[in-house]
């Protein structure tokens, strides 16, 4: 069995502990012959898929009704992952999410890193510079990549960690977060164990 996130621009594979990154333009899903268990936002690449019988949309096992219509099915699999605790997601957008005996409870969307580095360049170029990862979120800064980055990451962390509950990270961004948050788990796995496990809910039903 193969597990597959496909994104705008990649091709995530996940086969026997192996993980695979290729390109959209680049990969032909006729070159796969076993079962392919996948997620995907890729519009495109859905209907290209379609003729393929041993390709299985993961969406079709979801129970839907523990979340809500427009959730991403990336973050919904990560929450599929995790029975109890809080699931961060640090992509494009950081997602933050709550599990509480496998049942969802709710999150927020934040603002990327990268997206939030724009956001700030786009104000003004004087703030047009990088996050500094070594800071102390609890002082005040004194200088400007100290305060851009107490000023975008002390509210988002705090709120993280009062909701009292163990945290799980995933995401490119995942290891930069987790810098300020030092009893997280950080698994870049997680969406594929999230996989997993609703598949295997799927064939026991």
């Amino acid at each position: 069995m193969i597990l597959c996130d496909i994104g705008n621009t990649s091709v995530d594979l996940f086969c026997e502990g192996e993980r695979t990154k290729l390109s959209v333009e680049n990969f032909d899903p006729a070159t796969l012959h076993d079962d392919v268990y996948y997620v995907s936002v890729n519009t495109l690449f859905n209907e290209q898929i379609q003729k393929y019988a041993n390709w299985h949309d993961v969406r079709e096992l979801i129970d839907w009704d523990k979340y809500y219509p427009t959730m991403g099915i990336d973050r919904i699999m990560v929450c599929e992952a995790v029975e109890e605790g809080v699931i961060v997601d640090a992509g494009s957008a950081i997602t933050v999410d709550m599990m509480r005996g496998g049942v969802y409870q709710g999150g927020f969307i934040s603002l990327g890193l990268r997206a939030a580095y724009e956001a700030y360049a786009r104000v003004s170029p004087a703030l047009d510079m990088s996050f500094n990862f070594e800071v102390d979120l609890v002082k005040m800064a004194k200088n400007t990549p100290d305060a851009l980055t107490v000023g975008f990451l002390a509210p988002l962390i705090l709120k993280i960690e009062s909701l009292g509950k163990p945290i799980y990270m995933s995401g490119g961004d995942a290891r930069l977060l987790s810098r300020f948050l030092p009893e997280a788990t950080v698994d870049e796995e997680l969406i594929f164990k999230g996989m997993k496990k609703l598949i295997e809910k799927g064939v026991k039903c």
